[in-house]
């Protein structure tokens, strides 16, 4: 990887953020209504409830044992604590529509600062569209993009792997296919589409990332480089002893 980009284009979950800190800031929302709510504890007599410190506790314990999709249901399960599916969807809209309490890996804002003097910057991200706009508006990372495209704004037939909000990106900032590289974690959709459009792409496999476990399911859903840190990522993109002026993407 030896050419002078003209764009770098970011994933932003697990890729400018942890990911582990967004589940852990919704459950954290979703332990306090919990607790606002007064649902009682089964075989705890009348008006026995859940504290918010016992609810995000016993929600992140099922997270790190792998439940994924119905982490809500489980839990009132376990209690025995009756699975209205109104209260399930209380609590999933709890958590999607709450503030994030979010913050950049500690490397990314110097990575972007010093990327954004010789190159344009970009973004594709996947995921319900509020809930990605609340995530970019916490991490405030904005001013160093030329482009941002959430993938839900296309339609939800356009999400990652397609690629279509590539395009759009690429199209925003004014550069072709062969002048870009993506970066993202998750080989199970976040580099075919860039791939197809003739991008470079960049693995971020932080061991504590979600998708670190994940292999390449074909060739085509493979990155072109893997690293396994922001440093590794920065010392890629802006190799030492370049001055400002001309560092560019090795």
């Amino acid at each position: 990887m030896t050419k002078p980009w003209r764009a770098v284009i970011f994933d932003l979950d697990d890729t400018l953020y942890p990911e582990a800190a967004y589940v852990r800031s919704g459950f954290r929302a979703v332990a306090a209504w919990v607790e606002e709510q007064g649902i009682e504890r089964a075989g705890h007599g009348v008006g026995v409830g859940f504290s918010r410190e016992q609810v995000l506790r016993e929600l992140m314990a099922l997270h790190q044992r792998g439940v994924r999709g119905d982490t809500f249901g489980r839990w009132l399960r376990m209690h025995a604590v009756a699975e209205e599916p109104s209260r399930v969807a209380c609590m999933v809209a709890v958590y999607r529509e709450h503030r994030p309490r979010i913050v950049p890996f500690p490397e990314v804002r110097d990575l972007l600062a010093r990327l954004s003097r010789n190159v344009r910057l970009g973004l594709v991200s996947d995921g319900w569209l509020a809930v990605q706009q609340r995530k970019w508006a916490a991490l405030r990372l904005e001013a160093w993009f030329q482009a941002v495209v959430f993938s839900d704004a296309c339609g939800r037939e356009f999400w990652k792997p397609h690629r279509r909000p590539f395009e759009t990106a690429l199209a925003t900032l004014g550069v072709e296919g062969p002048e870009a590289v993506y970066i993202g974690d998750n080989p199970a959709k976040d580099f075919r589409g860039a791939r197809s459009l003739g991008m470079a792409t960049i693995r971020i496999r932080r061991p504590d990332g979600e998708y670190a476990a994940l292999h390449p399911a074909t060739p085509d859903d493979a990155p072109d480089v893997t690293v396994e840190s922001h440093a590794a990522l920065a010392a890629m993109l802006l190799p030492h002893g370049a001055q400002p002026s001309e560092r560019r993407m090795q």
